[in-house]
């Protein structure tokens, strides 16, 4: 006597806990990051530099400051320039989307259909596919899986702007607290070793919010940050027995 086995099938999918990846950290991380690890190496190289040429601890602070300024102010302008020419260029590609969109929905309807082919569907499944997601947002479906941007996620020049200044601002402070915090003879060690030791935080942070190894990441960071600080060093050296 055979058995008779019944195979039920769900009619609908069980809930799925929506998954938060951490590259939809990307741009901001990105700003932050950068701007917290270029404040430290540069106010603290220029600090450095100043000091090596025999500098009192006055010229160093102002030294420090002016650097924090303009750092900040550079960062700002450099984030803002730079990440607007990005999102006037996803602009522009969504703009000549929508016209060609407007004017050949079948060719572009055909293109939608042939990414979903070189994806590895077949082609009578591509173009259901491509029929059903443009059904419901034919737009956003182009932008996201033709051009591979997000509609909502375009370049925010603002936001990296003021993440960057904000960020350089805070941490440019780590140097200048160290110079504070240091007997004169000790300037110059207290200011590298405050800032490395930051620098290695830092970047153990960074990797950690990227999900990268920890370790490399604060080994790379600091061995940049060191490098620079041993180039202004010999500048600040030479420059100052050269001038004395």
């Amino acid at each position: 006597m055979g058995v008779l086995l019944r195979v039920t099938t769900p009619s609908v999918l069980p809930a799925h806990p929506i998954e938060l990846h951490r590259s939809g950290r990307a741009a901001w991380l990105r700003a932050a990051v950068l701007g917290a690890d270029d404040a430290i190496v540069s106010t603290a190289s220029l600090m450095i530099g100043v000091a090596a040429a025999n500098a009192d601890r006055s010229a160093i602070l102002i030294a420090g400051v002016a650097g924090l300024v303009a750092g900040a102010m550079s960062m700002a302008v450099g984030e803002y320039v730079s990440v607007s020419s990005q999102r006037d260029t996803e602009r522009a590609d969504i703009a000549r989307e929508t016209r060609e969109l407007t004017e050949a929905p079948q060719a572009e309807l055909a293109e939608l259909a042939a990414v979903y082919v070189q994806r590895g569907l077949d082609p009578a499944l591509a173009q259901q596919v491509a029929l059903a997601l443009s059904a419901n947002d034919r737009l956003g479906t182009h932008t996201r899986d033709e051009l591979g941007l997000e509609p909502t996620a375009l370049a925010r020049p603002l936001q990296a702007a003021w993440i960057s200044a904000l960020s350089f601002a805070s941490f440019a402070i780590v140097p200048i607290a160290a110079l504070l915090a240091a007997p004169f003879a000790l300037r110059v060690p207290f200011i590298a070793a405050f800032s490395l030791v930051s620098l290695a935080a830092l970047g153990a942070f960074g990797g950690h919010l990227g999900g990268a190894s920890r370790v490399r990441a604060a080994v790379r960071v600091t061995a940049g940050g060191a490098l620079a600080m041993m180039a202004t060093a010999l500048i600040g050296r030479l420059l100052g027995v050269t001038v004395s």
